[in-house]
C-alpha cells in the first residue's frame, strides 16, 4: 500500500492529466447545453421560462455545492470527495441523457451541479501534491480549462444541435466524466493534508440560502422584471442569509467559511476581481454567438450557423490554452499578480476593441482571441494568488469561494446583456446594434475595473525551509541510526516566530512533531523506515508538504499569507 501512494504522487503528470479532464467534464457541461435548448424546448414540448431552469438548476446546485464540498474535501481528503463528485456529476449525465420529460432533465441537471467543486478540489489536490515549482502552471492550465471547455462545448453543440438529437449533448459529456472519474481513481493520491472538523450544517444552510435566493433572482429579472416585489423580495431575501452567515461564521469555532480570512486584502480583491471577469467572460460566451448569428438584415452580423457561431469563440479557446500555463510560468517568475494585471489589460482591449469595430468578422476573431488569453491570465492568476493567501487546509472552501464569485458575476452579466439587446429592437422585429455595442463597452469597463482592483492585491514573499537526512558520524544507539535536522529561514535570512515541523509517514499519518529553536533548526530522532514527507507550518505563512527523501536535500517553500508582514 505504502509503495502504492508512493508512486502515485510521482506521477504527477497522470495526476495533471486527470485533473484536466474532470475539470474539462464540467466545463463542457456548461455550454454544451445553451445551444440546445430551443431543440429541447421543442422536442419536450415546454415552454421558453421552462426550459431556462434546464441552465439555472444546474447554476444554483453548482454554486452551492463549490464551498460546501471544498470545505468537506479539506476536511476528509479531496480525492475521495472528487470520486463522489465525478460520481454525481455522472449520474446526473444519465438521468439528463434518458429524460423525457422537462421535470426530470431539470433534476438530472441538478445532480450535475455538483460537479461545480471540482476545481476547488482539483486546486487543493495541486497544491497538496506537486513540487512548488509545478503548482502554478497547474494550476493555470487547470483554469484555463474554464474557458476551453466553454468554447469547445459552443463548437460541439452546434455539431449536436444540426446532425443529431440533444440526448447526445449529455451522453457524450457522460463519456468525459467516465474518463475522468477512471483516471482520478488511478492516478490521484489522497492528500495527507487535512482539517478533523465537524461539518458546519447551519452555516451551510445559511450560504445555501442565500446563494438560491440570490441567483434565481437575478436569473429570472429578465423575465419577471427587475424592479418587480418577487425579484426585490428574493435579493432581500438572500442577502439577510449572507449577512446572518457572516454573523454566524464570526462566531463559530470551525466555521465553513473563515470570515476573518474571507476579508484579508489578499483574499477580497482576488475575489472581486473574479466577480468582474466572470461578469465579462461568461457574458461574452452568450453575446457573441448572438451577435455573429444576427441576421444582417439588421445592418450588422453575419447569419453564422450555430456551428460557425462557435467558430467564432476558437481563438478565444485557443487563447486560453496558450495562456492559462503561461500564466503559471509568469506567476512562478514574477508573480501571479502580474499574471492578473496581464489579463485584465487583455480582457479590457479585446471587448472595447469589439465595441469599437464589430462590421468585418476579422475584428471578433480578434477580439475573441484577446479575450481568450484574457480570460487564462486572469483565472490562473487569481487561482494561484488565492492558494497562496490561505492556509493549506482552507484551499478547497477558499478556492470555492473564488469560483463562485465568478460564476454570480457570469450570470448577472449575461443578465444585463440580455437586457440591453431585448430593450433595442428594431421596427422589423430585428435586435439594434446598439444593444450589442452598450453590451460590450460595459463589459470592457468590468475588465477595467477588475484591473483597479488587481493594484490593490498585496504583493507577496516567501520562506523557505532546507531539510536534511543525516547519519552521523558516531551514531548513537544501534547502527544505522538516523537523524534528520534542518533550519527554517525566511528569504531575507531571519526566523520566522513559532514555526512547527510535523513528519508524515508514507500514509500520511502523523509520526513526529516539533518547534523550531531560536535559531530556527529542528530536529527529529529515529525517524520510521520508508518514505517521509515534511510539513513546515509558520505563523503567517503557508504550510506545504514536500516527500522528502533520505541523505538528500530539499527546499520547502512557504508563501506568506500576504495580510502579515514577512520579515
Amino acid at each position: 500500500m505504502s509503495a502504492d501512494v508512493k508512486a502515485k504522487r510521482r506521477s504527477s503528470t497522470l495526476t495533471l492529466i486527470a485533473l484536466v479532464a474532470a475539470s474539462m467534464s464540467y466545463t463542457l457541461s456548461q455550454t454544451l447545453v445553451s445551444p440546445a435548448l430551443p431543440l429541447i424546448q421543442h422536442d419536450l414540448h415546454t415552454t421558453t421560462n421552462t426550459v431556462t431552469f434546464v441552465l439555472t438548476a444546474y447554476l444554483l446546485v453548482a454554486s452551492v455545492a463549490t464551498p460546501i464540498v471544498g470545505r468537506l474535501g479539506d476536511m476528509f481528503g479531496k480525492e475521495r470527495m472528487m470520486m463522489i463528485t465525478l460520481i454525481c456529476f455522472a449520474v446526473g449525465s444519465v438521468i439528463a441523457a434518458v429524460s423525457t420529460s422537462i421535470f426530470i432533465m431539470i433534476v438530472g441537471r441538478a445532480v450535475q451541479g455538483v460537479g461545480g467543486a471540482i476545481f476547488p478540489l482539483a486546486f487543493g489536490i495541486v497544491r497538496d501534491e506537486f513540487p512548488r515549482e509545478k503548482v502554478a502552471s497547474a494550476i493555470g492550465l487547470i483554469s484555463a480549462t474554464f474557458g476551453i471547455g466553454g468554447g469547445v462545448g459552443l463548437v460541439a453543440s452546434g455539431l449536436i444541435v444540426d446532425h443529431l438529437s440533444y440526448h447526445w449533448v449529455y451522453w457524450i459529456g457522460l463519456l468525459v466524466v467516465l474518463a475522468a472519474l477512471l483516471l482520478t481513481y488511478l492516478f490521484v493520491p489522497e492528500s495527507p493534508v487535512k482539517t478533523p472538523a465537524k461539518v458546519d450544517w447551519t452555516g451551510a444552510a445559511l450560504l445555501s440560502g442565500g446563494l438560491v435566493a440570490v441567483l434565481v433572482a437575478v436569473s429570472e429579472g429578465n423575465d419577471w422584471g427587475w424592479m418587480s416585489l418577487r425579484v426585490v423580495w428574493l435579493i432581500a431575501l438572500g442577502l439577510g442569509f449572507l449577512v446572518t452567515l457572516v454573523w454566524f461564521e464570526l462566531g463559530h469555532p470551525m466555521p465553513l467559511v473563515d470570515m476573518r480570512m474571507s476579508a484579508r486584502r489578499a483574499v477580497l480583491t482576488p475575489n472581486l476581481a473574479g466577480f468582474l471577469v466572470g461578469f465579462g467572460m461568461f457574458g461574452s460566451f452568450i453575446i457573441i454567438p448572438q451577435f455573429v448569428q444576427t441576421d444582417p438584415a439588421a445592418g450588422f452580423g453575419f447569419g453564422a450557423s450555430v456551428t460557425k457561431a462557435g467558430v467564432f469563440m476558437l481563438p478565444s479557446t485557443l487563447g486560453m490554452m496558450i495562456s492559462g500555463p503561461l500564466a503559471g510560468w509568469v506567476g512562478n517568475r514574477y508573480g501571479s499578480k502580474l499574471a492578473l494585471v496581464f489579463g485584465t489589460i487583455a480582457m479590457t482591449a479585446s471587448f472595447a476593441s469589439i465595441a469599437v469595430e464589430h462590421q468585418h468578422q476579422w475584428a471578433i476573431y480578434a477580439g475573441s482571441g484577446f479575450m481568450g488569453i484574457g480570460v487564462g491570465f486572469s483565472y490562473a492568476g487569481m487561482a494561484n494568488l488565492i492558494i497562496e493567501a490561505v492556509p493549506q487546509t482552507h484551499t478547497g472552501a477558499a478556492s470555492g469561494i473564488n469560483t463562485i464569485m465568478r460564476t454570480i458575476g457570469g450570470t448577472l452579466g449575461g443578465q444585463i446583456a440580455a437586457s440591453l439587446i431585448a430593450g433595442h429592437v428594431q421596427p422589423n422585429g430585428l435586435p439594434g446594434e446598439i444593444g450589442f455595442t452598450v453590451t460590450f463597452a460595459i463589459f470592457a469597463v468590468a475588465g477595467a475595473l477588475a484591473m483597479v482592483a488587481t493594484v490593490f492585491i498585496p504583493a507577496t514573499g516567501a520562506v523557505r525551509a532546507a531539510v536534511s537526512v543525516d547519519s552521523p558520524a558516531q551514531p548513537s544507539g544501534e547502527p544505522g541510526h538516523l537523524m534528520i535536522t534542518g533550519v527554517v529561514r525566511t528569504v531575507h535570512g531571519l526566523v520566522p516566530d513559532g514555526a512547527v515541523v510535523v513528519l508524515l509517514d508514507a500514509e500520511g499519518a502523523v509520526v513526529q512533531r516539533t518547534g523550531t529553536d531560536p535559531d530556527g533548526g529542528y530536529r527529529f530522532p529515529d525517524p520510521p523506515e520508508g518514505g517521509q514527507s515534511v510539513v513546515v507550518l509558520a505563523d503567517g505563512f503557508q504550510p506545504v508538504v514536500r516527500d522528502l527523501t533520505l541523505h538528500a536535500w530539499s527546499e520547502i517553500a512557504l508563501v506568506p499569507q500576504a495580510a502579515l508582514a514577512v520579515p
